[in-house]
């Protein structure tokens, strides 16, 4: 059997994202991306190593330079739905989060599992890392502009986030393009 499967469901891309290179969350739509090994030239995620945040402190000292497998930020229209309804708005914009981008039709897709892979029809592959855990940051964006609404979005965003991901394969990637779903075909860790 191969490592790789079908996993049965392919996601439309209705939002892309581009978040310039600075201090900023908010990312910019855009109508497509190139995409190489590095991600998206220019982009603030972007790059073939980065240095190591909070979420790996466990392995090493915050600033390490580690391989970037945060390139890009995916959420499904259908998880931005539901926290839009979870912190009372009735349309939450993906770039209040900085994504980069926004799928809509795998269900659950928040976790999908690390190392699957969406194929998009230039042969563009992008390998999920992991889930995406909600931070602070896109509710300080969400507050700044909906007041009274931010400091809810950690919460509401659990297991709604997304994924992290990073090119495997480059290519391009435009509005309306279907990202296939390929899963690994091993049973789940059952310590």
């Amino acid at each position: 059997m191969p490592a790789i499967i079908d996993g049965g469901y392919a996601g439309e891309v209705l939002w892309l994202g581009y978040v310039p290179d600075g201090p900023d969350l908010p990312s910019h739509p855009v109508d497509a991306v190139d995409m190489g090994f590095h991600g998206v030239t220019g982009e603030k995620h972007g790059g073939d190593t980065r240095a190591s945040c909070s979420r790996v402190t466990m392995l090493y000292p915050r600033g390490t330079t580690v391989r970037n497998v945060r390139q890009l930020s995916i959420i499904s229209q259908e998880e931005l739905d539901a926290i839009a309804e979870a912190i009372d708005l009735d349309h939450l914009d993906p770039s209040l989060l900085g994504a980069s981008i926004v799928i809509r039709g795998i269900p659950d897709f928040t976790h999908v599992p690390p190392a699957s892979r969406l194929v998009g029809p230039s042969g563009l592959t992008l390998t999920i890392d992991m889930e995406n855990r909600p931070c602070i940051y896109p509710g300080k964006e969400i507050e700044a502009r909906h007041s009274g609404h931010g400091a809810a979005f950690k919460s509401a965003a659990k297991d709604r986030r997304g994924v992290t991901a990073w090119v495997e394969r480059p290519g391009a990637l435009q509005l309306g393009d279907a990202l296939k779903l390929f899963i690994p075909s091993q049973r789940t860790w059952q310590p």
